[in-house]
């Protein structure tokens, strides 16, 4: 059996009939679809994370509704103990990333994620972690608005 692609329309969303074959058309502008291209991504420098970079991928985490961002850090890199008031949900995409439970800074205790691991962190649940050694980034997701505090105010380069 040979498929035929055939012209479609935009609208209205869907399978349409265009008298020869079905168009099953998808358009993001109307099905408010949205692709992300790495290359398109706006990577910034976030308060929260120095020497890191962060792109938003889809949503805004402040605010209510889905969020999706990514997180590049360097080799070596500690993000201290701390809470969002949201759950966070983080894959590795490239590199190794530890994940430990707490208030208090252990790296005996972390979790190590390679490349597609996947954790997900309860909202008011103290976490830490660190990048492996070489480049990591993550992908967070989650329902917000969220946050991030800090368990040690003097961890928190926002108040520096």
């Amino acid at each position: 059996m040979a498929l035929t692609i055939w012209p479609g329309r935009p609208d209205p969303l869907g399978a349409t009939w265009e008298g020869q074959g079905t168009n099953f058309a998808v358009f993001a502008q109307h099905a408010m679809h949205q692709v992300a291209l790495p290359d398109a991504l706006k990577w910034v420098d976030p308060p929260t994370f120095p020497g890191a970079k962060l792109a938003v991928v889809n949503g805004d985490p402040s605010k209510e509704g889905l969020f999706v961002y990514r997180v590049k850090v360097p080799a070596g890199y500690k993000i201290p103990p701390h809470m969002h008031k949201a759950s966070e949900n983080v894959t590795v995409l490239q590199g190794v990333f530890f994940v430990g439970m707490g208030e208090k800074f252990d790296p005996g205790s972390g979790t190590e994620l390679p490349v597609g691991g996947f954790i997900a962190i309860p909202p008011e649940h103290a976490h830490f972690a660190w990048a492996g050694t070489q480049e990591t980034m993550i992908q967070v997701h989650g329902v917000g608005p969220t946050d991030i505090r800090f368990i040690n105010p003097a961890d928190d380069p926002r108040k520096k």
